[in-house]
């Protein structure tokens, strides 16, 4: 088994290419481009200041559901513990959230920050720019203007009522089952035997897994 390695090509010329070759750009207009060096992009980056810097607060009601991305938990350095509890204690005698930008390697992102518990959660957001309007949703007026008879919605809040749970994570419907079920075909493999040494070319780092 070998690693698998991919070729630059032209997509006009179908010829291979030198890295380089590429250049970078952004369409300015329809078949025209404006070259932007390596240089120009690191210079465009925000500079990872290892630090959360908020510029407003909001309820959290405000925030649409779709713009919310991924969540990750805050704890505090060593000098912060203070201002960490004065902050989550804030948030939640005041039910706001805060709004922030910070950077995680070398992209900004925007974030909520909010109490969850004894903790404090920022979550990511996405832009607002990255998020299609429900304008944009070319909706049948038969799913959005429909008249509904008094049956059909006492039946369909009855199927709603008798499927009511509690949110238990723990419980087997919300788990992966894929992933459960690829990690134990790996693991029976494994245990058999049915592993394959992947050879890699003289200066090449050794990936952690072959395609």
């Amino acid at each position: 088994m070998d690693p698998v390695g991919y070729k630059r090509i032209n997509k006009v010329t179908g010829k291979e290419i030198n890295k380089e070759n590429i250049v970078k750009g952004v369409q300015y207009e329809k078949g025209r481009y404006v070259v932007i060096s390596e240089d120009e992009i690191r210079a465009a980056h925000p500079k990872s200041t290892q630090t959360i810097d908020i510029f407003g607060f909001v309820d959290s009601k405000d925030i649409p559901l779709q713009n919310i991305d991924t969540p990750y938990f805050l704890a505090p350095d060593k000098r912060g513990e203070k201002v960490y509890a004065l902050l989550r204690q804030t948030l939640v005698d005041t039910g706001k959230v805060a709004l922030a930008h910070v950077v995680i390697r070398t992209s900004q992102h925007l974030a909520a920050v909010m109490p969850l518990e004894s903790a404090i959660v920022l979550v990511l957001l996405r832009w607002p720019s990255e998020v299609r309007g429900l304008d944009t949703l070319d909706l049948p007026k038969e799913a959005t203007d429909v008249k509904l008879s008094k049956s059909e919605l006492d039946m369909a809040k009855r199927l709603v009522k008798d499927m009511s749970t509690e949110w238990t994570p723990d419980a087997e419907q919300y788990r992966d089952t894929f992933q459960d079920q690829i990690m134990s075909l790996v693991e029976t493999k494994a245990r058999e035997g049915k592993i394959e040494d992947v050879e890699t070319d003289a200066g090449e780092t050794e990936r952690k897994s072959a395609d």
